[in-house]
């Protein structure tokens, strides 16, 4: 057998967390009057319940989750600025549906044109966002798709930036909870836009300048995210929340709600979900951010062994009740050669509750290790073909 194509397992049991023989006991989801849903424990990367989470549909306004992304994205290059101006052109100016009413006489700064496409779901923000970003909206749409194939979101299609029907327009729950948590992971200091109540751009009506996510104004723990609606899409949401739990401080929930039949509706549906999640849900913190896991032998390299972690807290989300039953097994290959470089994912760790598994974490090498010199490297070899 390839020994470098064979991967091993550890058996590891955390600290105050002992394996018992009782099987789980999974909560059951209540009943969501949507077509589609998903509920995501953010913190610990977990699926907690889902309904046709892959099955594919018209995303709506949700589109715009994905242009915030490409907009953040430019921001974070250093590609744009907030405080940079696009001019708004005669295409988005006429975009149908929702709008924040600018015209082609004005020069809006790029976090204007983000407040209006988030709060006021403006097509014709979203429009002047992507020909600044893209050039036109054509190359701007092979951006967001291209993104998607990056980002795993592989039942997804675009066809436009900001969400009107479109034939092949599609995505799913998973995809669109994938989206929303790399949104928060990968911009935390552009999220705080989606908490927005109310935004309206000086000198256009007042009509349309309240967030249409009510959750954030019925609910302190809710920031965010994005609501959508037409006719073959129904009406849609994404909403988070956090909300400080026994074993963790800002824990997050994120839901996805698809197809609802009225605005009352998918507001009402993603609270209970978020609700029921938070009060039947624990959070358990295994390890720190940055801990070693475990040490895993190392062969010809210049240390011996190599600490596997992450750089957040490793999280696993349980039934109440539960935590007693968590176990984790780590997965590597096997032997591991130096060298190592720091960041590299080098095994996988399987979170378990009563056996079955509940999610899958890849490890990272905390830190790099070099090879060894000619001779190190040399009697490891031999020491490896004994083994």
């Amino acid at each position: 057998m390839d020994n470098l194509k064979r991967w091993s397992t550890i058996g590891l049991f955390c600290a105050a967390v002992l394996a018992t023989s009782a099987s789980a006991q999974v909560p059951t989801p209540p009943e969501v009057d949507a077509r589609a849903y998903l509920l995501v424990d953010v913190s610990a990367h977990q699926v907690l319940a889902q309904h046709l989470s892959d099955e594919q549909v018209e995303p709506a306004s949700l589109t715009k989750l994905m242009s915030a992304y490409l907009v953040f994205d430019a921001l974070k290059s250093q590609k744009i600025r907030l405080d940079q101006t696009f001019p708004v052109s005669v295409r988005a100016w006429k975009m149908p549906g929702s709008r924040m009413f600018i015209d082609p006489k004005m020069q809006v700064p790029v976090e204007d044109l983000i407040k209006g496409m988030i709060v006021q779901s403006g097509n014709d923000a979203t429009v002047a966002l992507a020909e600044g970003v893209g050039g036109n909206v054509e190359r701007f749409v092979v951006l967001m798709n291209e993104q998607a194939r990056r980002l795993g979101m592989n039942a997804t299609v675009y066809k436009n930036p900001e969400g009107l029907p479109a034939p092949g327009h599609l995505t799913t729950a998973h995809d669109l909870s994938i989206l929303a948590q790399h949104l928060i992971q990968d911009f935390p200091q552009y999220v705080g836009y989606y908490a927005m109540k109310k935004y309206r751009y000086p000198g256009t009506p007042a009509a349309n300048d309240t967030n249409r996510n009510t959750l954030l104004f019925r609910d302190p723990t809710v920031d965010g995210l994005k609501t959508g609606h037409t006719d073959a899409a129904g009406y849609c949401m994404i909403a988070t929340a956090k909300r400080d739990a026994p074993n963790l401080a800002g824990h997050r929930l994120l839901v996805v709600v698809l197809g609802a039949s009225s605005e009352s509706t998918r507001s009402a549906e993603a609270q209970k979900i978020l609700n029921w999640g938070f009060s039947v849900f624990e959070p358990i913190k295994l390890f720190n951010a940055g801990q070693a896991v475990t040490q895993l032998r190392l062969w010809k390299g210049q240390d011996n062994e190599v600490g596997v972690g992450r750089h957040e807290a490793i999280v696993v989300s349980v039934p109440l009740g539960q935590a007693k039953q968590i176990s984790t097994q780590i997965e590597f290959k096997d032997p591991l050669v130096a060298p190592i470089q720091l960041d590299a994912p080098v095994a996988q760790m399987h979170l378990k509750l009563g056996g079955a598994d509940l999610t899958v974490l890849p490890l990272l090498a905390l830190k790099g290790v070099d090879q060894a010199s000619i001779f190190g490297r040399a009697w490891d070899a031999v020491r490896l073909w004994i083994k």
